[in-house]
């Protein structure tokens, strides 16, 4: 039995494992529930985890550099469809996204698995290159916020760095940035704040329409193991593997039983009929080939947008071992 301690996000497909639920086999988990900034930092800046949470983009960006310290496996605990992910101000005259074209538009950093997605997004469904933009990067709460990698941009991209003291938030509500864009949004993006939107109207149909044309469900994150861990217990990747597919399966399990909402949320058990009825009962996979057609997208548009020096191949981000697995 081996000590791990572990890095993840407090989700409710990961929360079995928190709880004990779920075992990891031949291992004894010291579990952490830390929100993704502190996870990917402490992971790319120290290795401090052995198994953890990893942004799909600095993966891929190490990856590619040869230095990566994990191995994946393909356990996608955070997905999202990014059409929230834009706001603009409301006096910005900004209503499509080609009208992002020469805006100042926030972003905390480049290269964000969020903002990688964003950006393939605006340009292969908009028409809206990076190069149309004037990105304007930094802090969206506190000031200092640096980019994790040196970037190596595409010709015409150009970062504006915003000053010592400001914050993206108070450059969005004061009118000297016109968008912004990111996984988290800023704490004045609220209901009653009439300054700020989304670029969207309805984002929910939006990414609606846009699954139903490439079946692709954005990818955020995967499940790293510490290279030099699994090279000493080759059975570990995928004793991992097993427990995140496990601990994912008893969430939906619970999800699916609508007696009592088991969310802090109305309209669940509506939102999950529609989830099924558009992807299928199969709508959050886990595993390489159902989603092999979304990481080719991504990473594609990785290199495209000048993170990945070369480009990188799906089998490169994953331990062999989690590429295939027992049937029945």
């Amino acid at each position: 039995m081996i000590e791990l301690s572990v890095a993840i996000g407090d989700y409710d497909r990961n929360r079995p494992l928190f709880d004990g639920r779920v075992k990891i086999d031949g291992a004894k988990p010291v579990m952490m529930a830390l929100s993704p900034e502190e996870m990917f930092f402490r992971a790319m800046r120290h290795e401090a985890f052995d198994v953890c949470e990893l942004s799909l983009s600095s993966h891929t960006l190490r990856t590619s550099r040869g230095d990566a310290p994990y191995t994946a496996i393909p356990a996608f605990v955070s997905r999202a469809f990014r059409h929230t992910g834009i706001i603009v101000r409301a006096d910005s005259g900004i209503t499509e996204p080609g009208q992002l074209k020469g805006r100042r538009v926030g972003l905390p950093e480049w290269q964000l698995t969020a903002n990688v997605w964003i950006r393939a997004l605006l340009e292969d469904e908009y028409g809206v290159r990076p190069q149309d933009i004037h990105w304007v990067r930094g802090g969206l709460e506190e000031p200092g916020r640096v980019e994790k990698v040196k970037l190596d941009l595409p010709a015409g991209v150009k970062i504006e760095e915003i000053g010592p003291n400001d914050t993206l938030r108070d450059m969005l509500s004061d009118g000297r940035i016109d968008a912004f864009i990111g996984p988290r949004a800023p704490t004045n993006f609220v209901p009653g704040n009439p300054d700020l939107r989304w670029l969207f109207a309805d984002p929910t149909a939006e990414a609606e329409r846009y699954f139903k044309k490439t079946r692709i469900f954005p990818i955020m994150h995967v499940i790293g193991i510490r290279k030099s861990l699994a090279e000493r217990h080759p059975w570990l990747p995928v004793a991992v593997y097993k427990a995140f597919v496990q601990s994912k399966a008893a969430a939906l399990e619970q999800l699916s039983e609508t007696s009592a909402t088991k969310v802090t949320l109305p309209f669940v058990e509506e939102q999950l009929r529609r989830a099924r009825s558009l992807m299928g009962d199969d709508y959050w996979p886990y595993g390489i080939e159902k989603s092999r057609h979304v990481l080719e997208y991504f990473l594609e548009a990785h290199h495209r947008q000048g993170l990945s020096k070369r480009r990188v191949a799906v089998e490169e981000l994953f331990h062999p071992s989690a590429m295939e697995t027992y049937v029945i």
